[in-house]
């Protein structure tokens, strides 16, 4: 799949579910949501045959049980959402969206390295 599908706030549970147990029966996603989400067990049906139908999962049959797996990658999604996110509210501009997430974020001294490493290496290769 070479663009992910656009999955909603609700959808992106399940996958979150589906990305760290798959493969994964229904019954077992429904059991990680029912109770922290408060959702019923049809809700979460519903949602995995909408995520089926985007294409970011599959599912097989055995018996009356579906095993559920994922079509698209976590690390793919995100950039995805990150991307639509920049586009969106940054006009596609990363250097207001780091600025905006850097002046709101609690960063302590050990992510405040990361985040020069990372800045660093990002000016090294370019």
């Amino acid at each position: 799949m070479d663009t992910p599908p656009r999955i909603s706030e609700a959808e992106w549970q399940v996958m979150e579910v589906v990305w760290e147990h798959h493969p994964i029966p229904a019954g077992g996603v429904v059991s990680r949501l029912a109770e922290s989400k408060q959702w019923s067990p049809q809700t979460i049906k519903t949602l995995l045959a909408r995520l089926v139908k985007k294409g970011a999962l599959s599912f097989t049959q055995e018996g009356k049980r579906y095993w559920y797996s994922p079509q698209v990658s976590r690390s793919r999604c995100i950039q995805a959402e990150s991307q639509s996110f920049m586009a969106r509210v940054f006009r596609g501009k990363s250097s207001p969206l780091l600025a905006h997430f850097v002046k709101e974020a609690e960063l302590s001294a050990e992510e405040i390295s990361e985040l020069k490493a990372l800045l660093e290496r990002k000016e090294k290769n370019s």
